[in-house]
């Protein structure tokens, strides 16, 4: 029998409200939107995935559904929410922020919404920018900007802290906006919450401009992401086939994972070299990166590189040095390449002209474009059906294309990658016709 992983959701409790939704959810005494609490979303989707499992169909593992409850948890009317957006800056965020205000405000008739402004430091009763109230009209056209209008930062606060801040306001509600980091940092807080005993649900919406979060079929941002990358892959073309032996190199975002730079380069048709966190390569030899591209050049006459930043950081000097939120600081990859292919074509009195491109804070930066606009605001949607059913330490995901609520300590169990061995990393060799390995 293969593992199953622990897809326990934790609740606060009985819900013993009924959910002012009641009359959508009893339309025509049909329940039409109504989440049946005892179905569960398979977490296999092979026919041999599920008959390994040698078990019954009822006792195959799956995620509880996303989605409106009859009963609530929380009297909406003594209800306080809170709203923390962490980490780096994501296309949609603004959408996700909107979202759950409008819903809880107008849907669910919250008595207030707060923001924490700049992270988990808006928590901080020192913090110079601390707390706003969202309204529908401080919120009502925020979705047409990036970046988020609360800010953000890095690093977590001391839980202690973050609850006495949560108390003092009497918020019941907290949503965390953020990453893998972000959501340990969630967790924490959850576990400060139930040492004190109170009620106070922890719900995440997962942001991860990577993809690189578990159990979640897309983050949300990534189709902005890698939609606006290939502008600069576009550029690259365009560069490289301006000049002989032309190299456009571009830098994509993807510190441990390789889905923007993948699906960028699919995107576009004139990518012949990709390079991902998870397939390692050499660039010296006469199967390396630089003699392939070399025989690359003298064919075409020009050639597009696709790097991801955490690519090739085996071969670059490393240093033990952390971020604020505990993350590893990589080494640049791409001026380092860069200056890696320069040296080798001057070393061999071969003309070279190489354009470098990193377009990441101008993607990261942009309004999301309308699918990611829409994902963002059902996830939000579903995150306060989440909240006010009593959910939490629970993130909002969608798994086979269905919302589902994934446990935290689930989601950041261990990191969403490209296979090497699957048919994503298929489809770029043969999109590119780049050899299986550079060695």
């Amino acid at each position: 029998m293969t593992d199953s992983p622990d897809l326990a959701v934790n609740t606060l409790g009985a819900p013993t409200f009924p959910s002012p939704l009641g009359e959508l959810l009893h339309q025509h005494e049909q329940s039409e939107h109504y989440v049946e609490e005892t179905d569960r979303v398979l977490l296999d989707d092979t026919l041999s995935s599920a008959m390994a499992r040698n078990c019954l169909p009822a006792d195959l593992p799956g995620f509880e559904p996303a989605g409106p409850r009859r009963n609530i948890f929380f009297d909406p009317a003594n209800t306080r929410a809170g709203i923390v957006t962490c980490g780096g800056l994501c296309p949609g965020l603004n959408d996700v922020i909107r979202g759950l205000t409008l819903s809880l405000l107008r849907v669910y008739g919250v008595q207030r919404v707060y923001g924490f402004c700049n992270g988990f430091q808006g928590f901080l009763p020192a913090s110079p920018r601390s707390v706003i109230e969202l309204t529908p009209e401080v919120v009502s056209d925020i979705n047409e900007h990036g970046g988020t209008i609360l800010g953000s930062s890095r690093g977590e606060q001391p839980p202690a802290t973050v609850v006495d801040t949560l108390q003092r306001l009497g918020i019941n509600l907290l949503f965390v906006i953020g990453g893998d980091g972000t959501i340990r940092a969630a967790m924490k807080i959850a576990g400060e919450i139930a040492s004190r005993g109170a009620s106070i649900a922890v719900v995440g919406i997962p942001k991860t401009i990577d993809n690189d979060i578990m159990y979640i079929d897309q983050s949300f941002g990534f189709q902005t992401a890698f939609s606006e990358a290939t502008k600069s892959i576009r550029a690259a073309h365009v560069e490289a086939t301006g000049a002989p032996n032309g190299v456009g190199l571009v830098k994509l975002m993807g510190r441990h994972s390789g889905f923007i730079a993948c699906y960028a380069s699919l995107a576009m048709s004139d990518v012949n070299f990709v390079l991902i966190p998870e397939v390692g390569f050499q660039l010296d030899g006469n199967n390396g990166l630089l003699a392939v591209l070399k025989r690359g050049l003298d064919r075409r006459g020009h050639a597009v590189i696709v790097v991801a930043e955490g690519a090739g950081q085996e071969l670059v000097d490393l240093t033990n040095a952390t971020d604020a939120s505990g993350n590893k600081r990589l080494t640049d990859i791409g001026p380092w390449l860069r200056d890696r292919i320069a040296t080798h074509f001057r070393s061999i009195g071969a003309e070279l002209n190489l354009k470098y491109i990193d377009p990441s804070y101008q993607i990261r930066s942009v309004p999301a474009n309308p699918h990611d606009s829409v994902y963002c605001v059902r996830l939000a949607h579903n995150a306060v059906h989440a909240a006010l059913s009593g959910r939490t330490e629970t993130v909002i995901g969608r798994w086979r294309g269905r919302f589902v609520h994934v446990p935290m300590a689930l989601a950041i169990r261990r990191r969403n990658t490209v296979d090497p061995h699957g048919d994503l990393w298929m489809s770029v060799l043969e999109a590119t016709g780049q050899p299986r390995s550079f060695a």
